[in-house]
């Protein structure tokens, strides 16, 4: 086993030993942060390793936390099942995104794509009916059951978060040293030669777009059946801003980067938070520094000055 698999798996392992180290708050932090890290994952994979900047994929995240929660509390299915349909509503709704957005490129698309979220957020907010609206919904805690194990159980809900982001991360491993996430990187550095080379870049663009809807969603269902909670805010333009921002912090272009950032921002916010009202101020200043001290992200820098072969 080489060295990339070594230092990923070392941190899965650290991440389980946490589970047994933390006290209560932190540890239901964590479980939080990799939770909201599989999502920065599926944009790293869009962004990172494609090259391609949306600002719309609060939608495919609240596709997923959506297709579980109405599932689950209008219909009556399981959670296994309403999960498992919340994926495949993100999957579907990347695909058609991906179908009309990549009609266009550069600043275009980031407008489209925006334009797709903001359609997403408003019929949220006009079918209140079945989706609460603003108020959003608790999800019944008798359906946050798997297999008898009960999800609100804050051990149960950190392990499902561990499995959940253990296999995430090494799909995206495994992808990004695979001949398609090569092409994706090749996109990335020059789209026109590696359309010269003969590769259908369309295609490979289409895959990246349902990939990472396919991650978000997976976040999404994860996050409102772990947490029980569903709501429009996640849907809403700061949850497409958020994952950008985690990548940039944690480095564009790596695979543990997505949870490095997410941690550094949640924990950053969360400390910020209990100095001053005007935390965002810390959090911005914070942010500054670290745009002009380390470009490329935390893993970034770490890539750069200590170990080149990080993925």
């Amino acid at each position: 086993m080489n060295r990339v698999w070594t230092l990923h798996l070392a941190v899965l392992v650290l991440l389980l030993a946490a589970h047994f180290l933390l006290p209560s708050y932190h540890h239901g932090q964590v479980a939080r942060i990799m939770v909201l890290a599989i999502y920065a994952m599926g944009y790293n994979i869009l962004f990172g390793y494609t090259g391609l900047l949306s600002l719309g994929h609060a939608m495919l995240f609240a596709a997923g936390m959506y297709g579980m929660g109405l599932s689950v509390q209008h219909l009556g299915l399981g959670a296994l099942s309403g999960f498992t349909l919340g994926v495949i509503c993100a999957l579907c709704t990347a695909l058609i995104v991906g179908l009309l957005a990549l009609r266009t490129i550069g600043v275009a698309f980031m407008i489209v794509t925006l334009m797709f979220s903001q359609a997403g957020y408003l019929a949220i907010l006009y079918f209140g009916t079945w989706t609460r609206g603003d108020e959003g919904f608790v999800v019944n805690p008798d359906t946050r059951q798997i297999l008898g194990h009960n999800l609100a159980d804050a051990d149960n809900r950190y392990m499902i978060a561990l499995i959940l982001f253990a296999v995430t991360m090494l799909i995206k491993l495994w992808l990004v040293r695979a001949p398609e996430g090569r092409v994706m990187i090749a996109i990335r550095e020059n789209e026109e030669r590696a359309t010269m080379l003969g590769f259908n870049t369309w295609a490979h663009k289409l895959l990246a777009v349902v990939i990472s809807g396919g991650f978000a969603g997976i976040a999404g269902a994860a996050y409102g059946l772990l947490f029980g909670y569903v709501g429009a805010s996640f849907a809403h333009v700061p949850y497409s801003i958020f994952p950008l921002l985690w990548v940039l912090l944690g480095g564009a272009g790596t695979v543990l980067g997505p949870l490095i950032g997410t941690g550094f921002m949640v924990y950053l916010i969360d400390y910020a938070s209990g100095l001053t009202d005007a935390y965002m101020l810390i959090v911005g200043l914070a942010l500054v520094a670290l745009v002009l001290f380390a470009r490329r992200g935390i893993m970034g820098l770490v890539r750069d000055r200590m170990m080149p072969w990080l993925p």
